[in-house]
């Protein structure tokens, strides 16, 4: 068997494609290397440079030039963080506002006098427009129950003049001669007066206080601001005798802390 030797590889030979006419180009040059392009291209045949100008950025608001605004950002980015400032200075406004009413301010410091706590205060001077011999004004004020301001007729009145403006949210009222329930009904006790609030501006301000018949203290609510006096009159009295007077054993007032 003789041997064979292998065969040499051959090239292929190359193929020659005949000449095509030159495409004109006569769309705009490329703004990089001059080069003409055909219409509707993007990028330049030559050096694919972009051959359309970027579109101008239309300038920013005023508000949008303020952080966290001041930056482009993609759609959705910082939406929540912009719609929540907006919702606050919005939701200040709208308090601020609601504050300046009056009821405003009624509902305002009606909640702060609930969430708040109450504290004593005492006056500094307590005159009445008549009283009972032996029972002055400053008996209503003097912490005893078995002491009291006697008022010889209706209409009659006590003052409490205090220090400084201040909050009043309470007033305690002790009526009758003493606490004790067997000399409760010894004299006179009023079951209807009108308690006069004066402000540090002087206005006044009349509130109808009506008292249950019974011994023990009765708290009364009550909501003026820049209280510098407080007048208690009696309108109405139970158990009216001759020679008797009117009797109020204690009254205490409360402020807001």
């Amino acid at each position: 068997m003789v041997a064979v030797r292998p065969a040499k590889p051959v090239a292929p030979r190359p193929v020659v494609r005949p000449l095509t006419a030159p495409v004109e180009a006569d769309g705009p040059p490329c703004p990089v290397c001059g080069t003409p392009n055909q219409p509707g291209r993007r990028f330049c045949r030559r050096c694919a440079a972009p051959l359309r100008a970027p579109e101008p950025v239309a300038a920013l608001p005023w508000w949008r030039t303020v952080w966290p605004f001041r930056r482009r950002v993609r759609g959705g980015s910082g939406r929540a963080l912009r719609r929540l400032l907006v919702f606050l200075v919005v939701a200040g406004l709208v308090l601020a506002g609601f504050l300046l009413l009056p009821a405003g301010r009624a509902v305002y410091e009606d909640v702060r006098d609930k969430l708040g706590k109450a504290t004593e205060i005492g006056p500094v001077a307590v005159t009445a427009s008549a009283q009972a011999p032996g029972h002055p004004a400053t008996a209503a004020t003097d912490g005893l129950t078995n002491r009291y301001w006697g008022a010889p007729a209706l209409g009659d009145s006590v003052t409490f003049t205090f220090g400084a403006p201040f909050r009043l949210v309470d007033v305690v009222v002790h009526i009758g001669p003493s606490a004790a329930a067997q000399e409760f009904r010894r004299e006179p006790r009023p079951v209807r007066a009108d308690l006069v609030v004066t402000a540090a501006d002087g206005t006044e301000r009349t509130k109808a206080l009506t008292f249950n018949d019974k011994p023990g203290p009765q708290t009364v609510r009550t909501a003026f601001s820049d209280v510098v006096a407080v007048r208690l009159v009696v309108r109405e009295a139970a158990g009216m005798a001759p020679g008797h007077p009117i009797a109020l054993a204690e009254v205490e007032f409360f402020k807001r802390s």
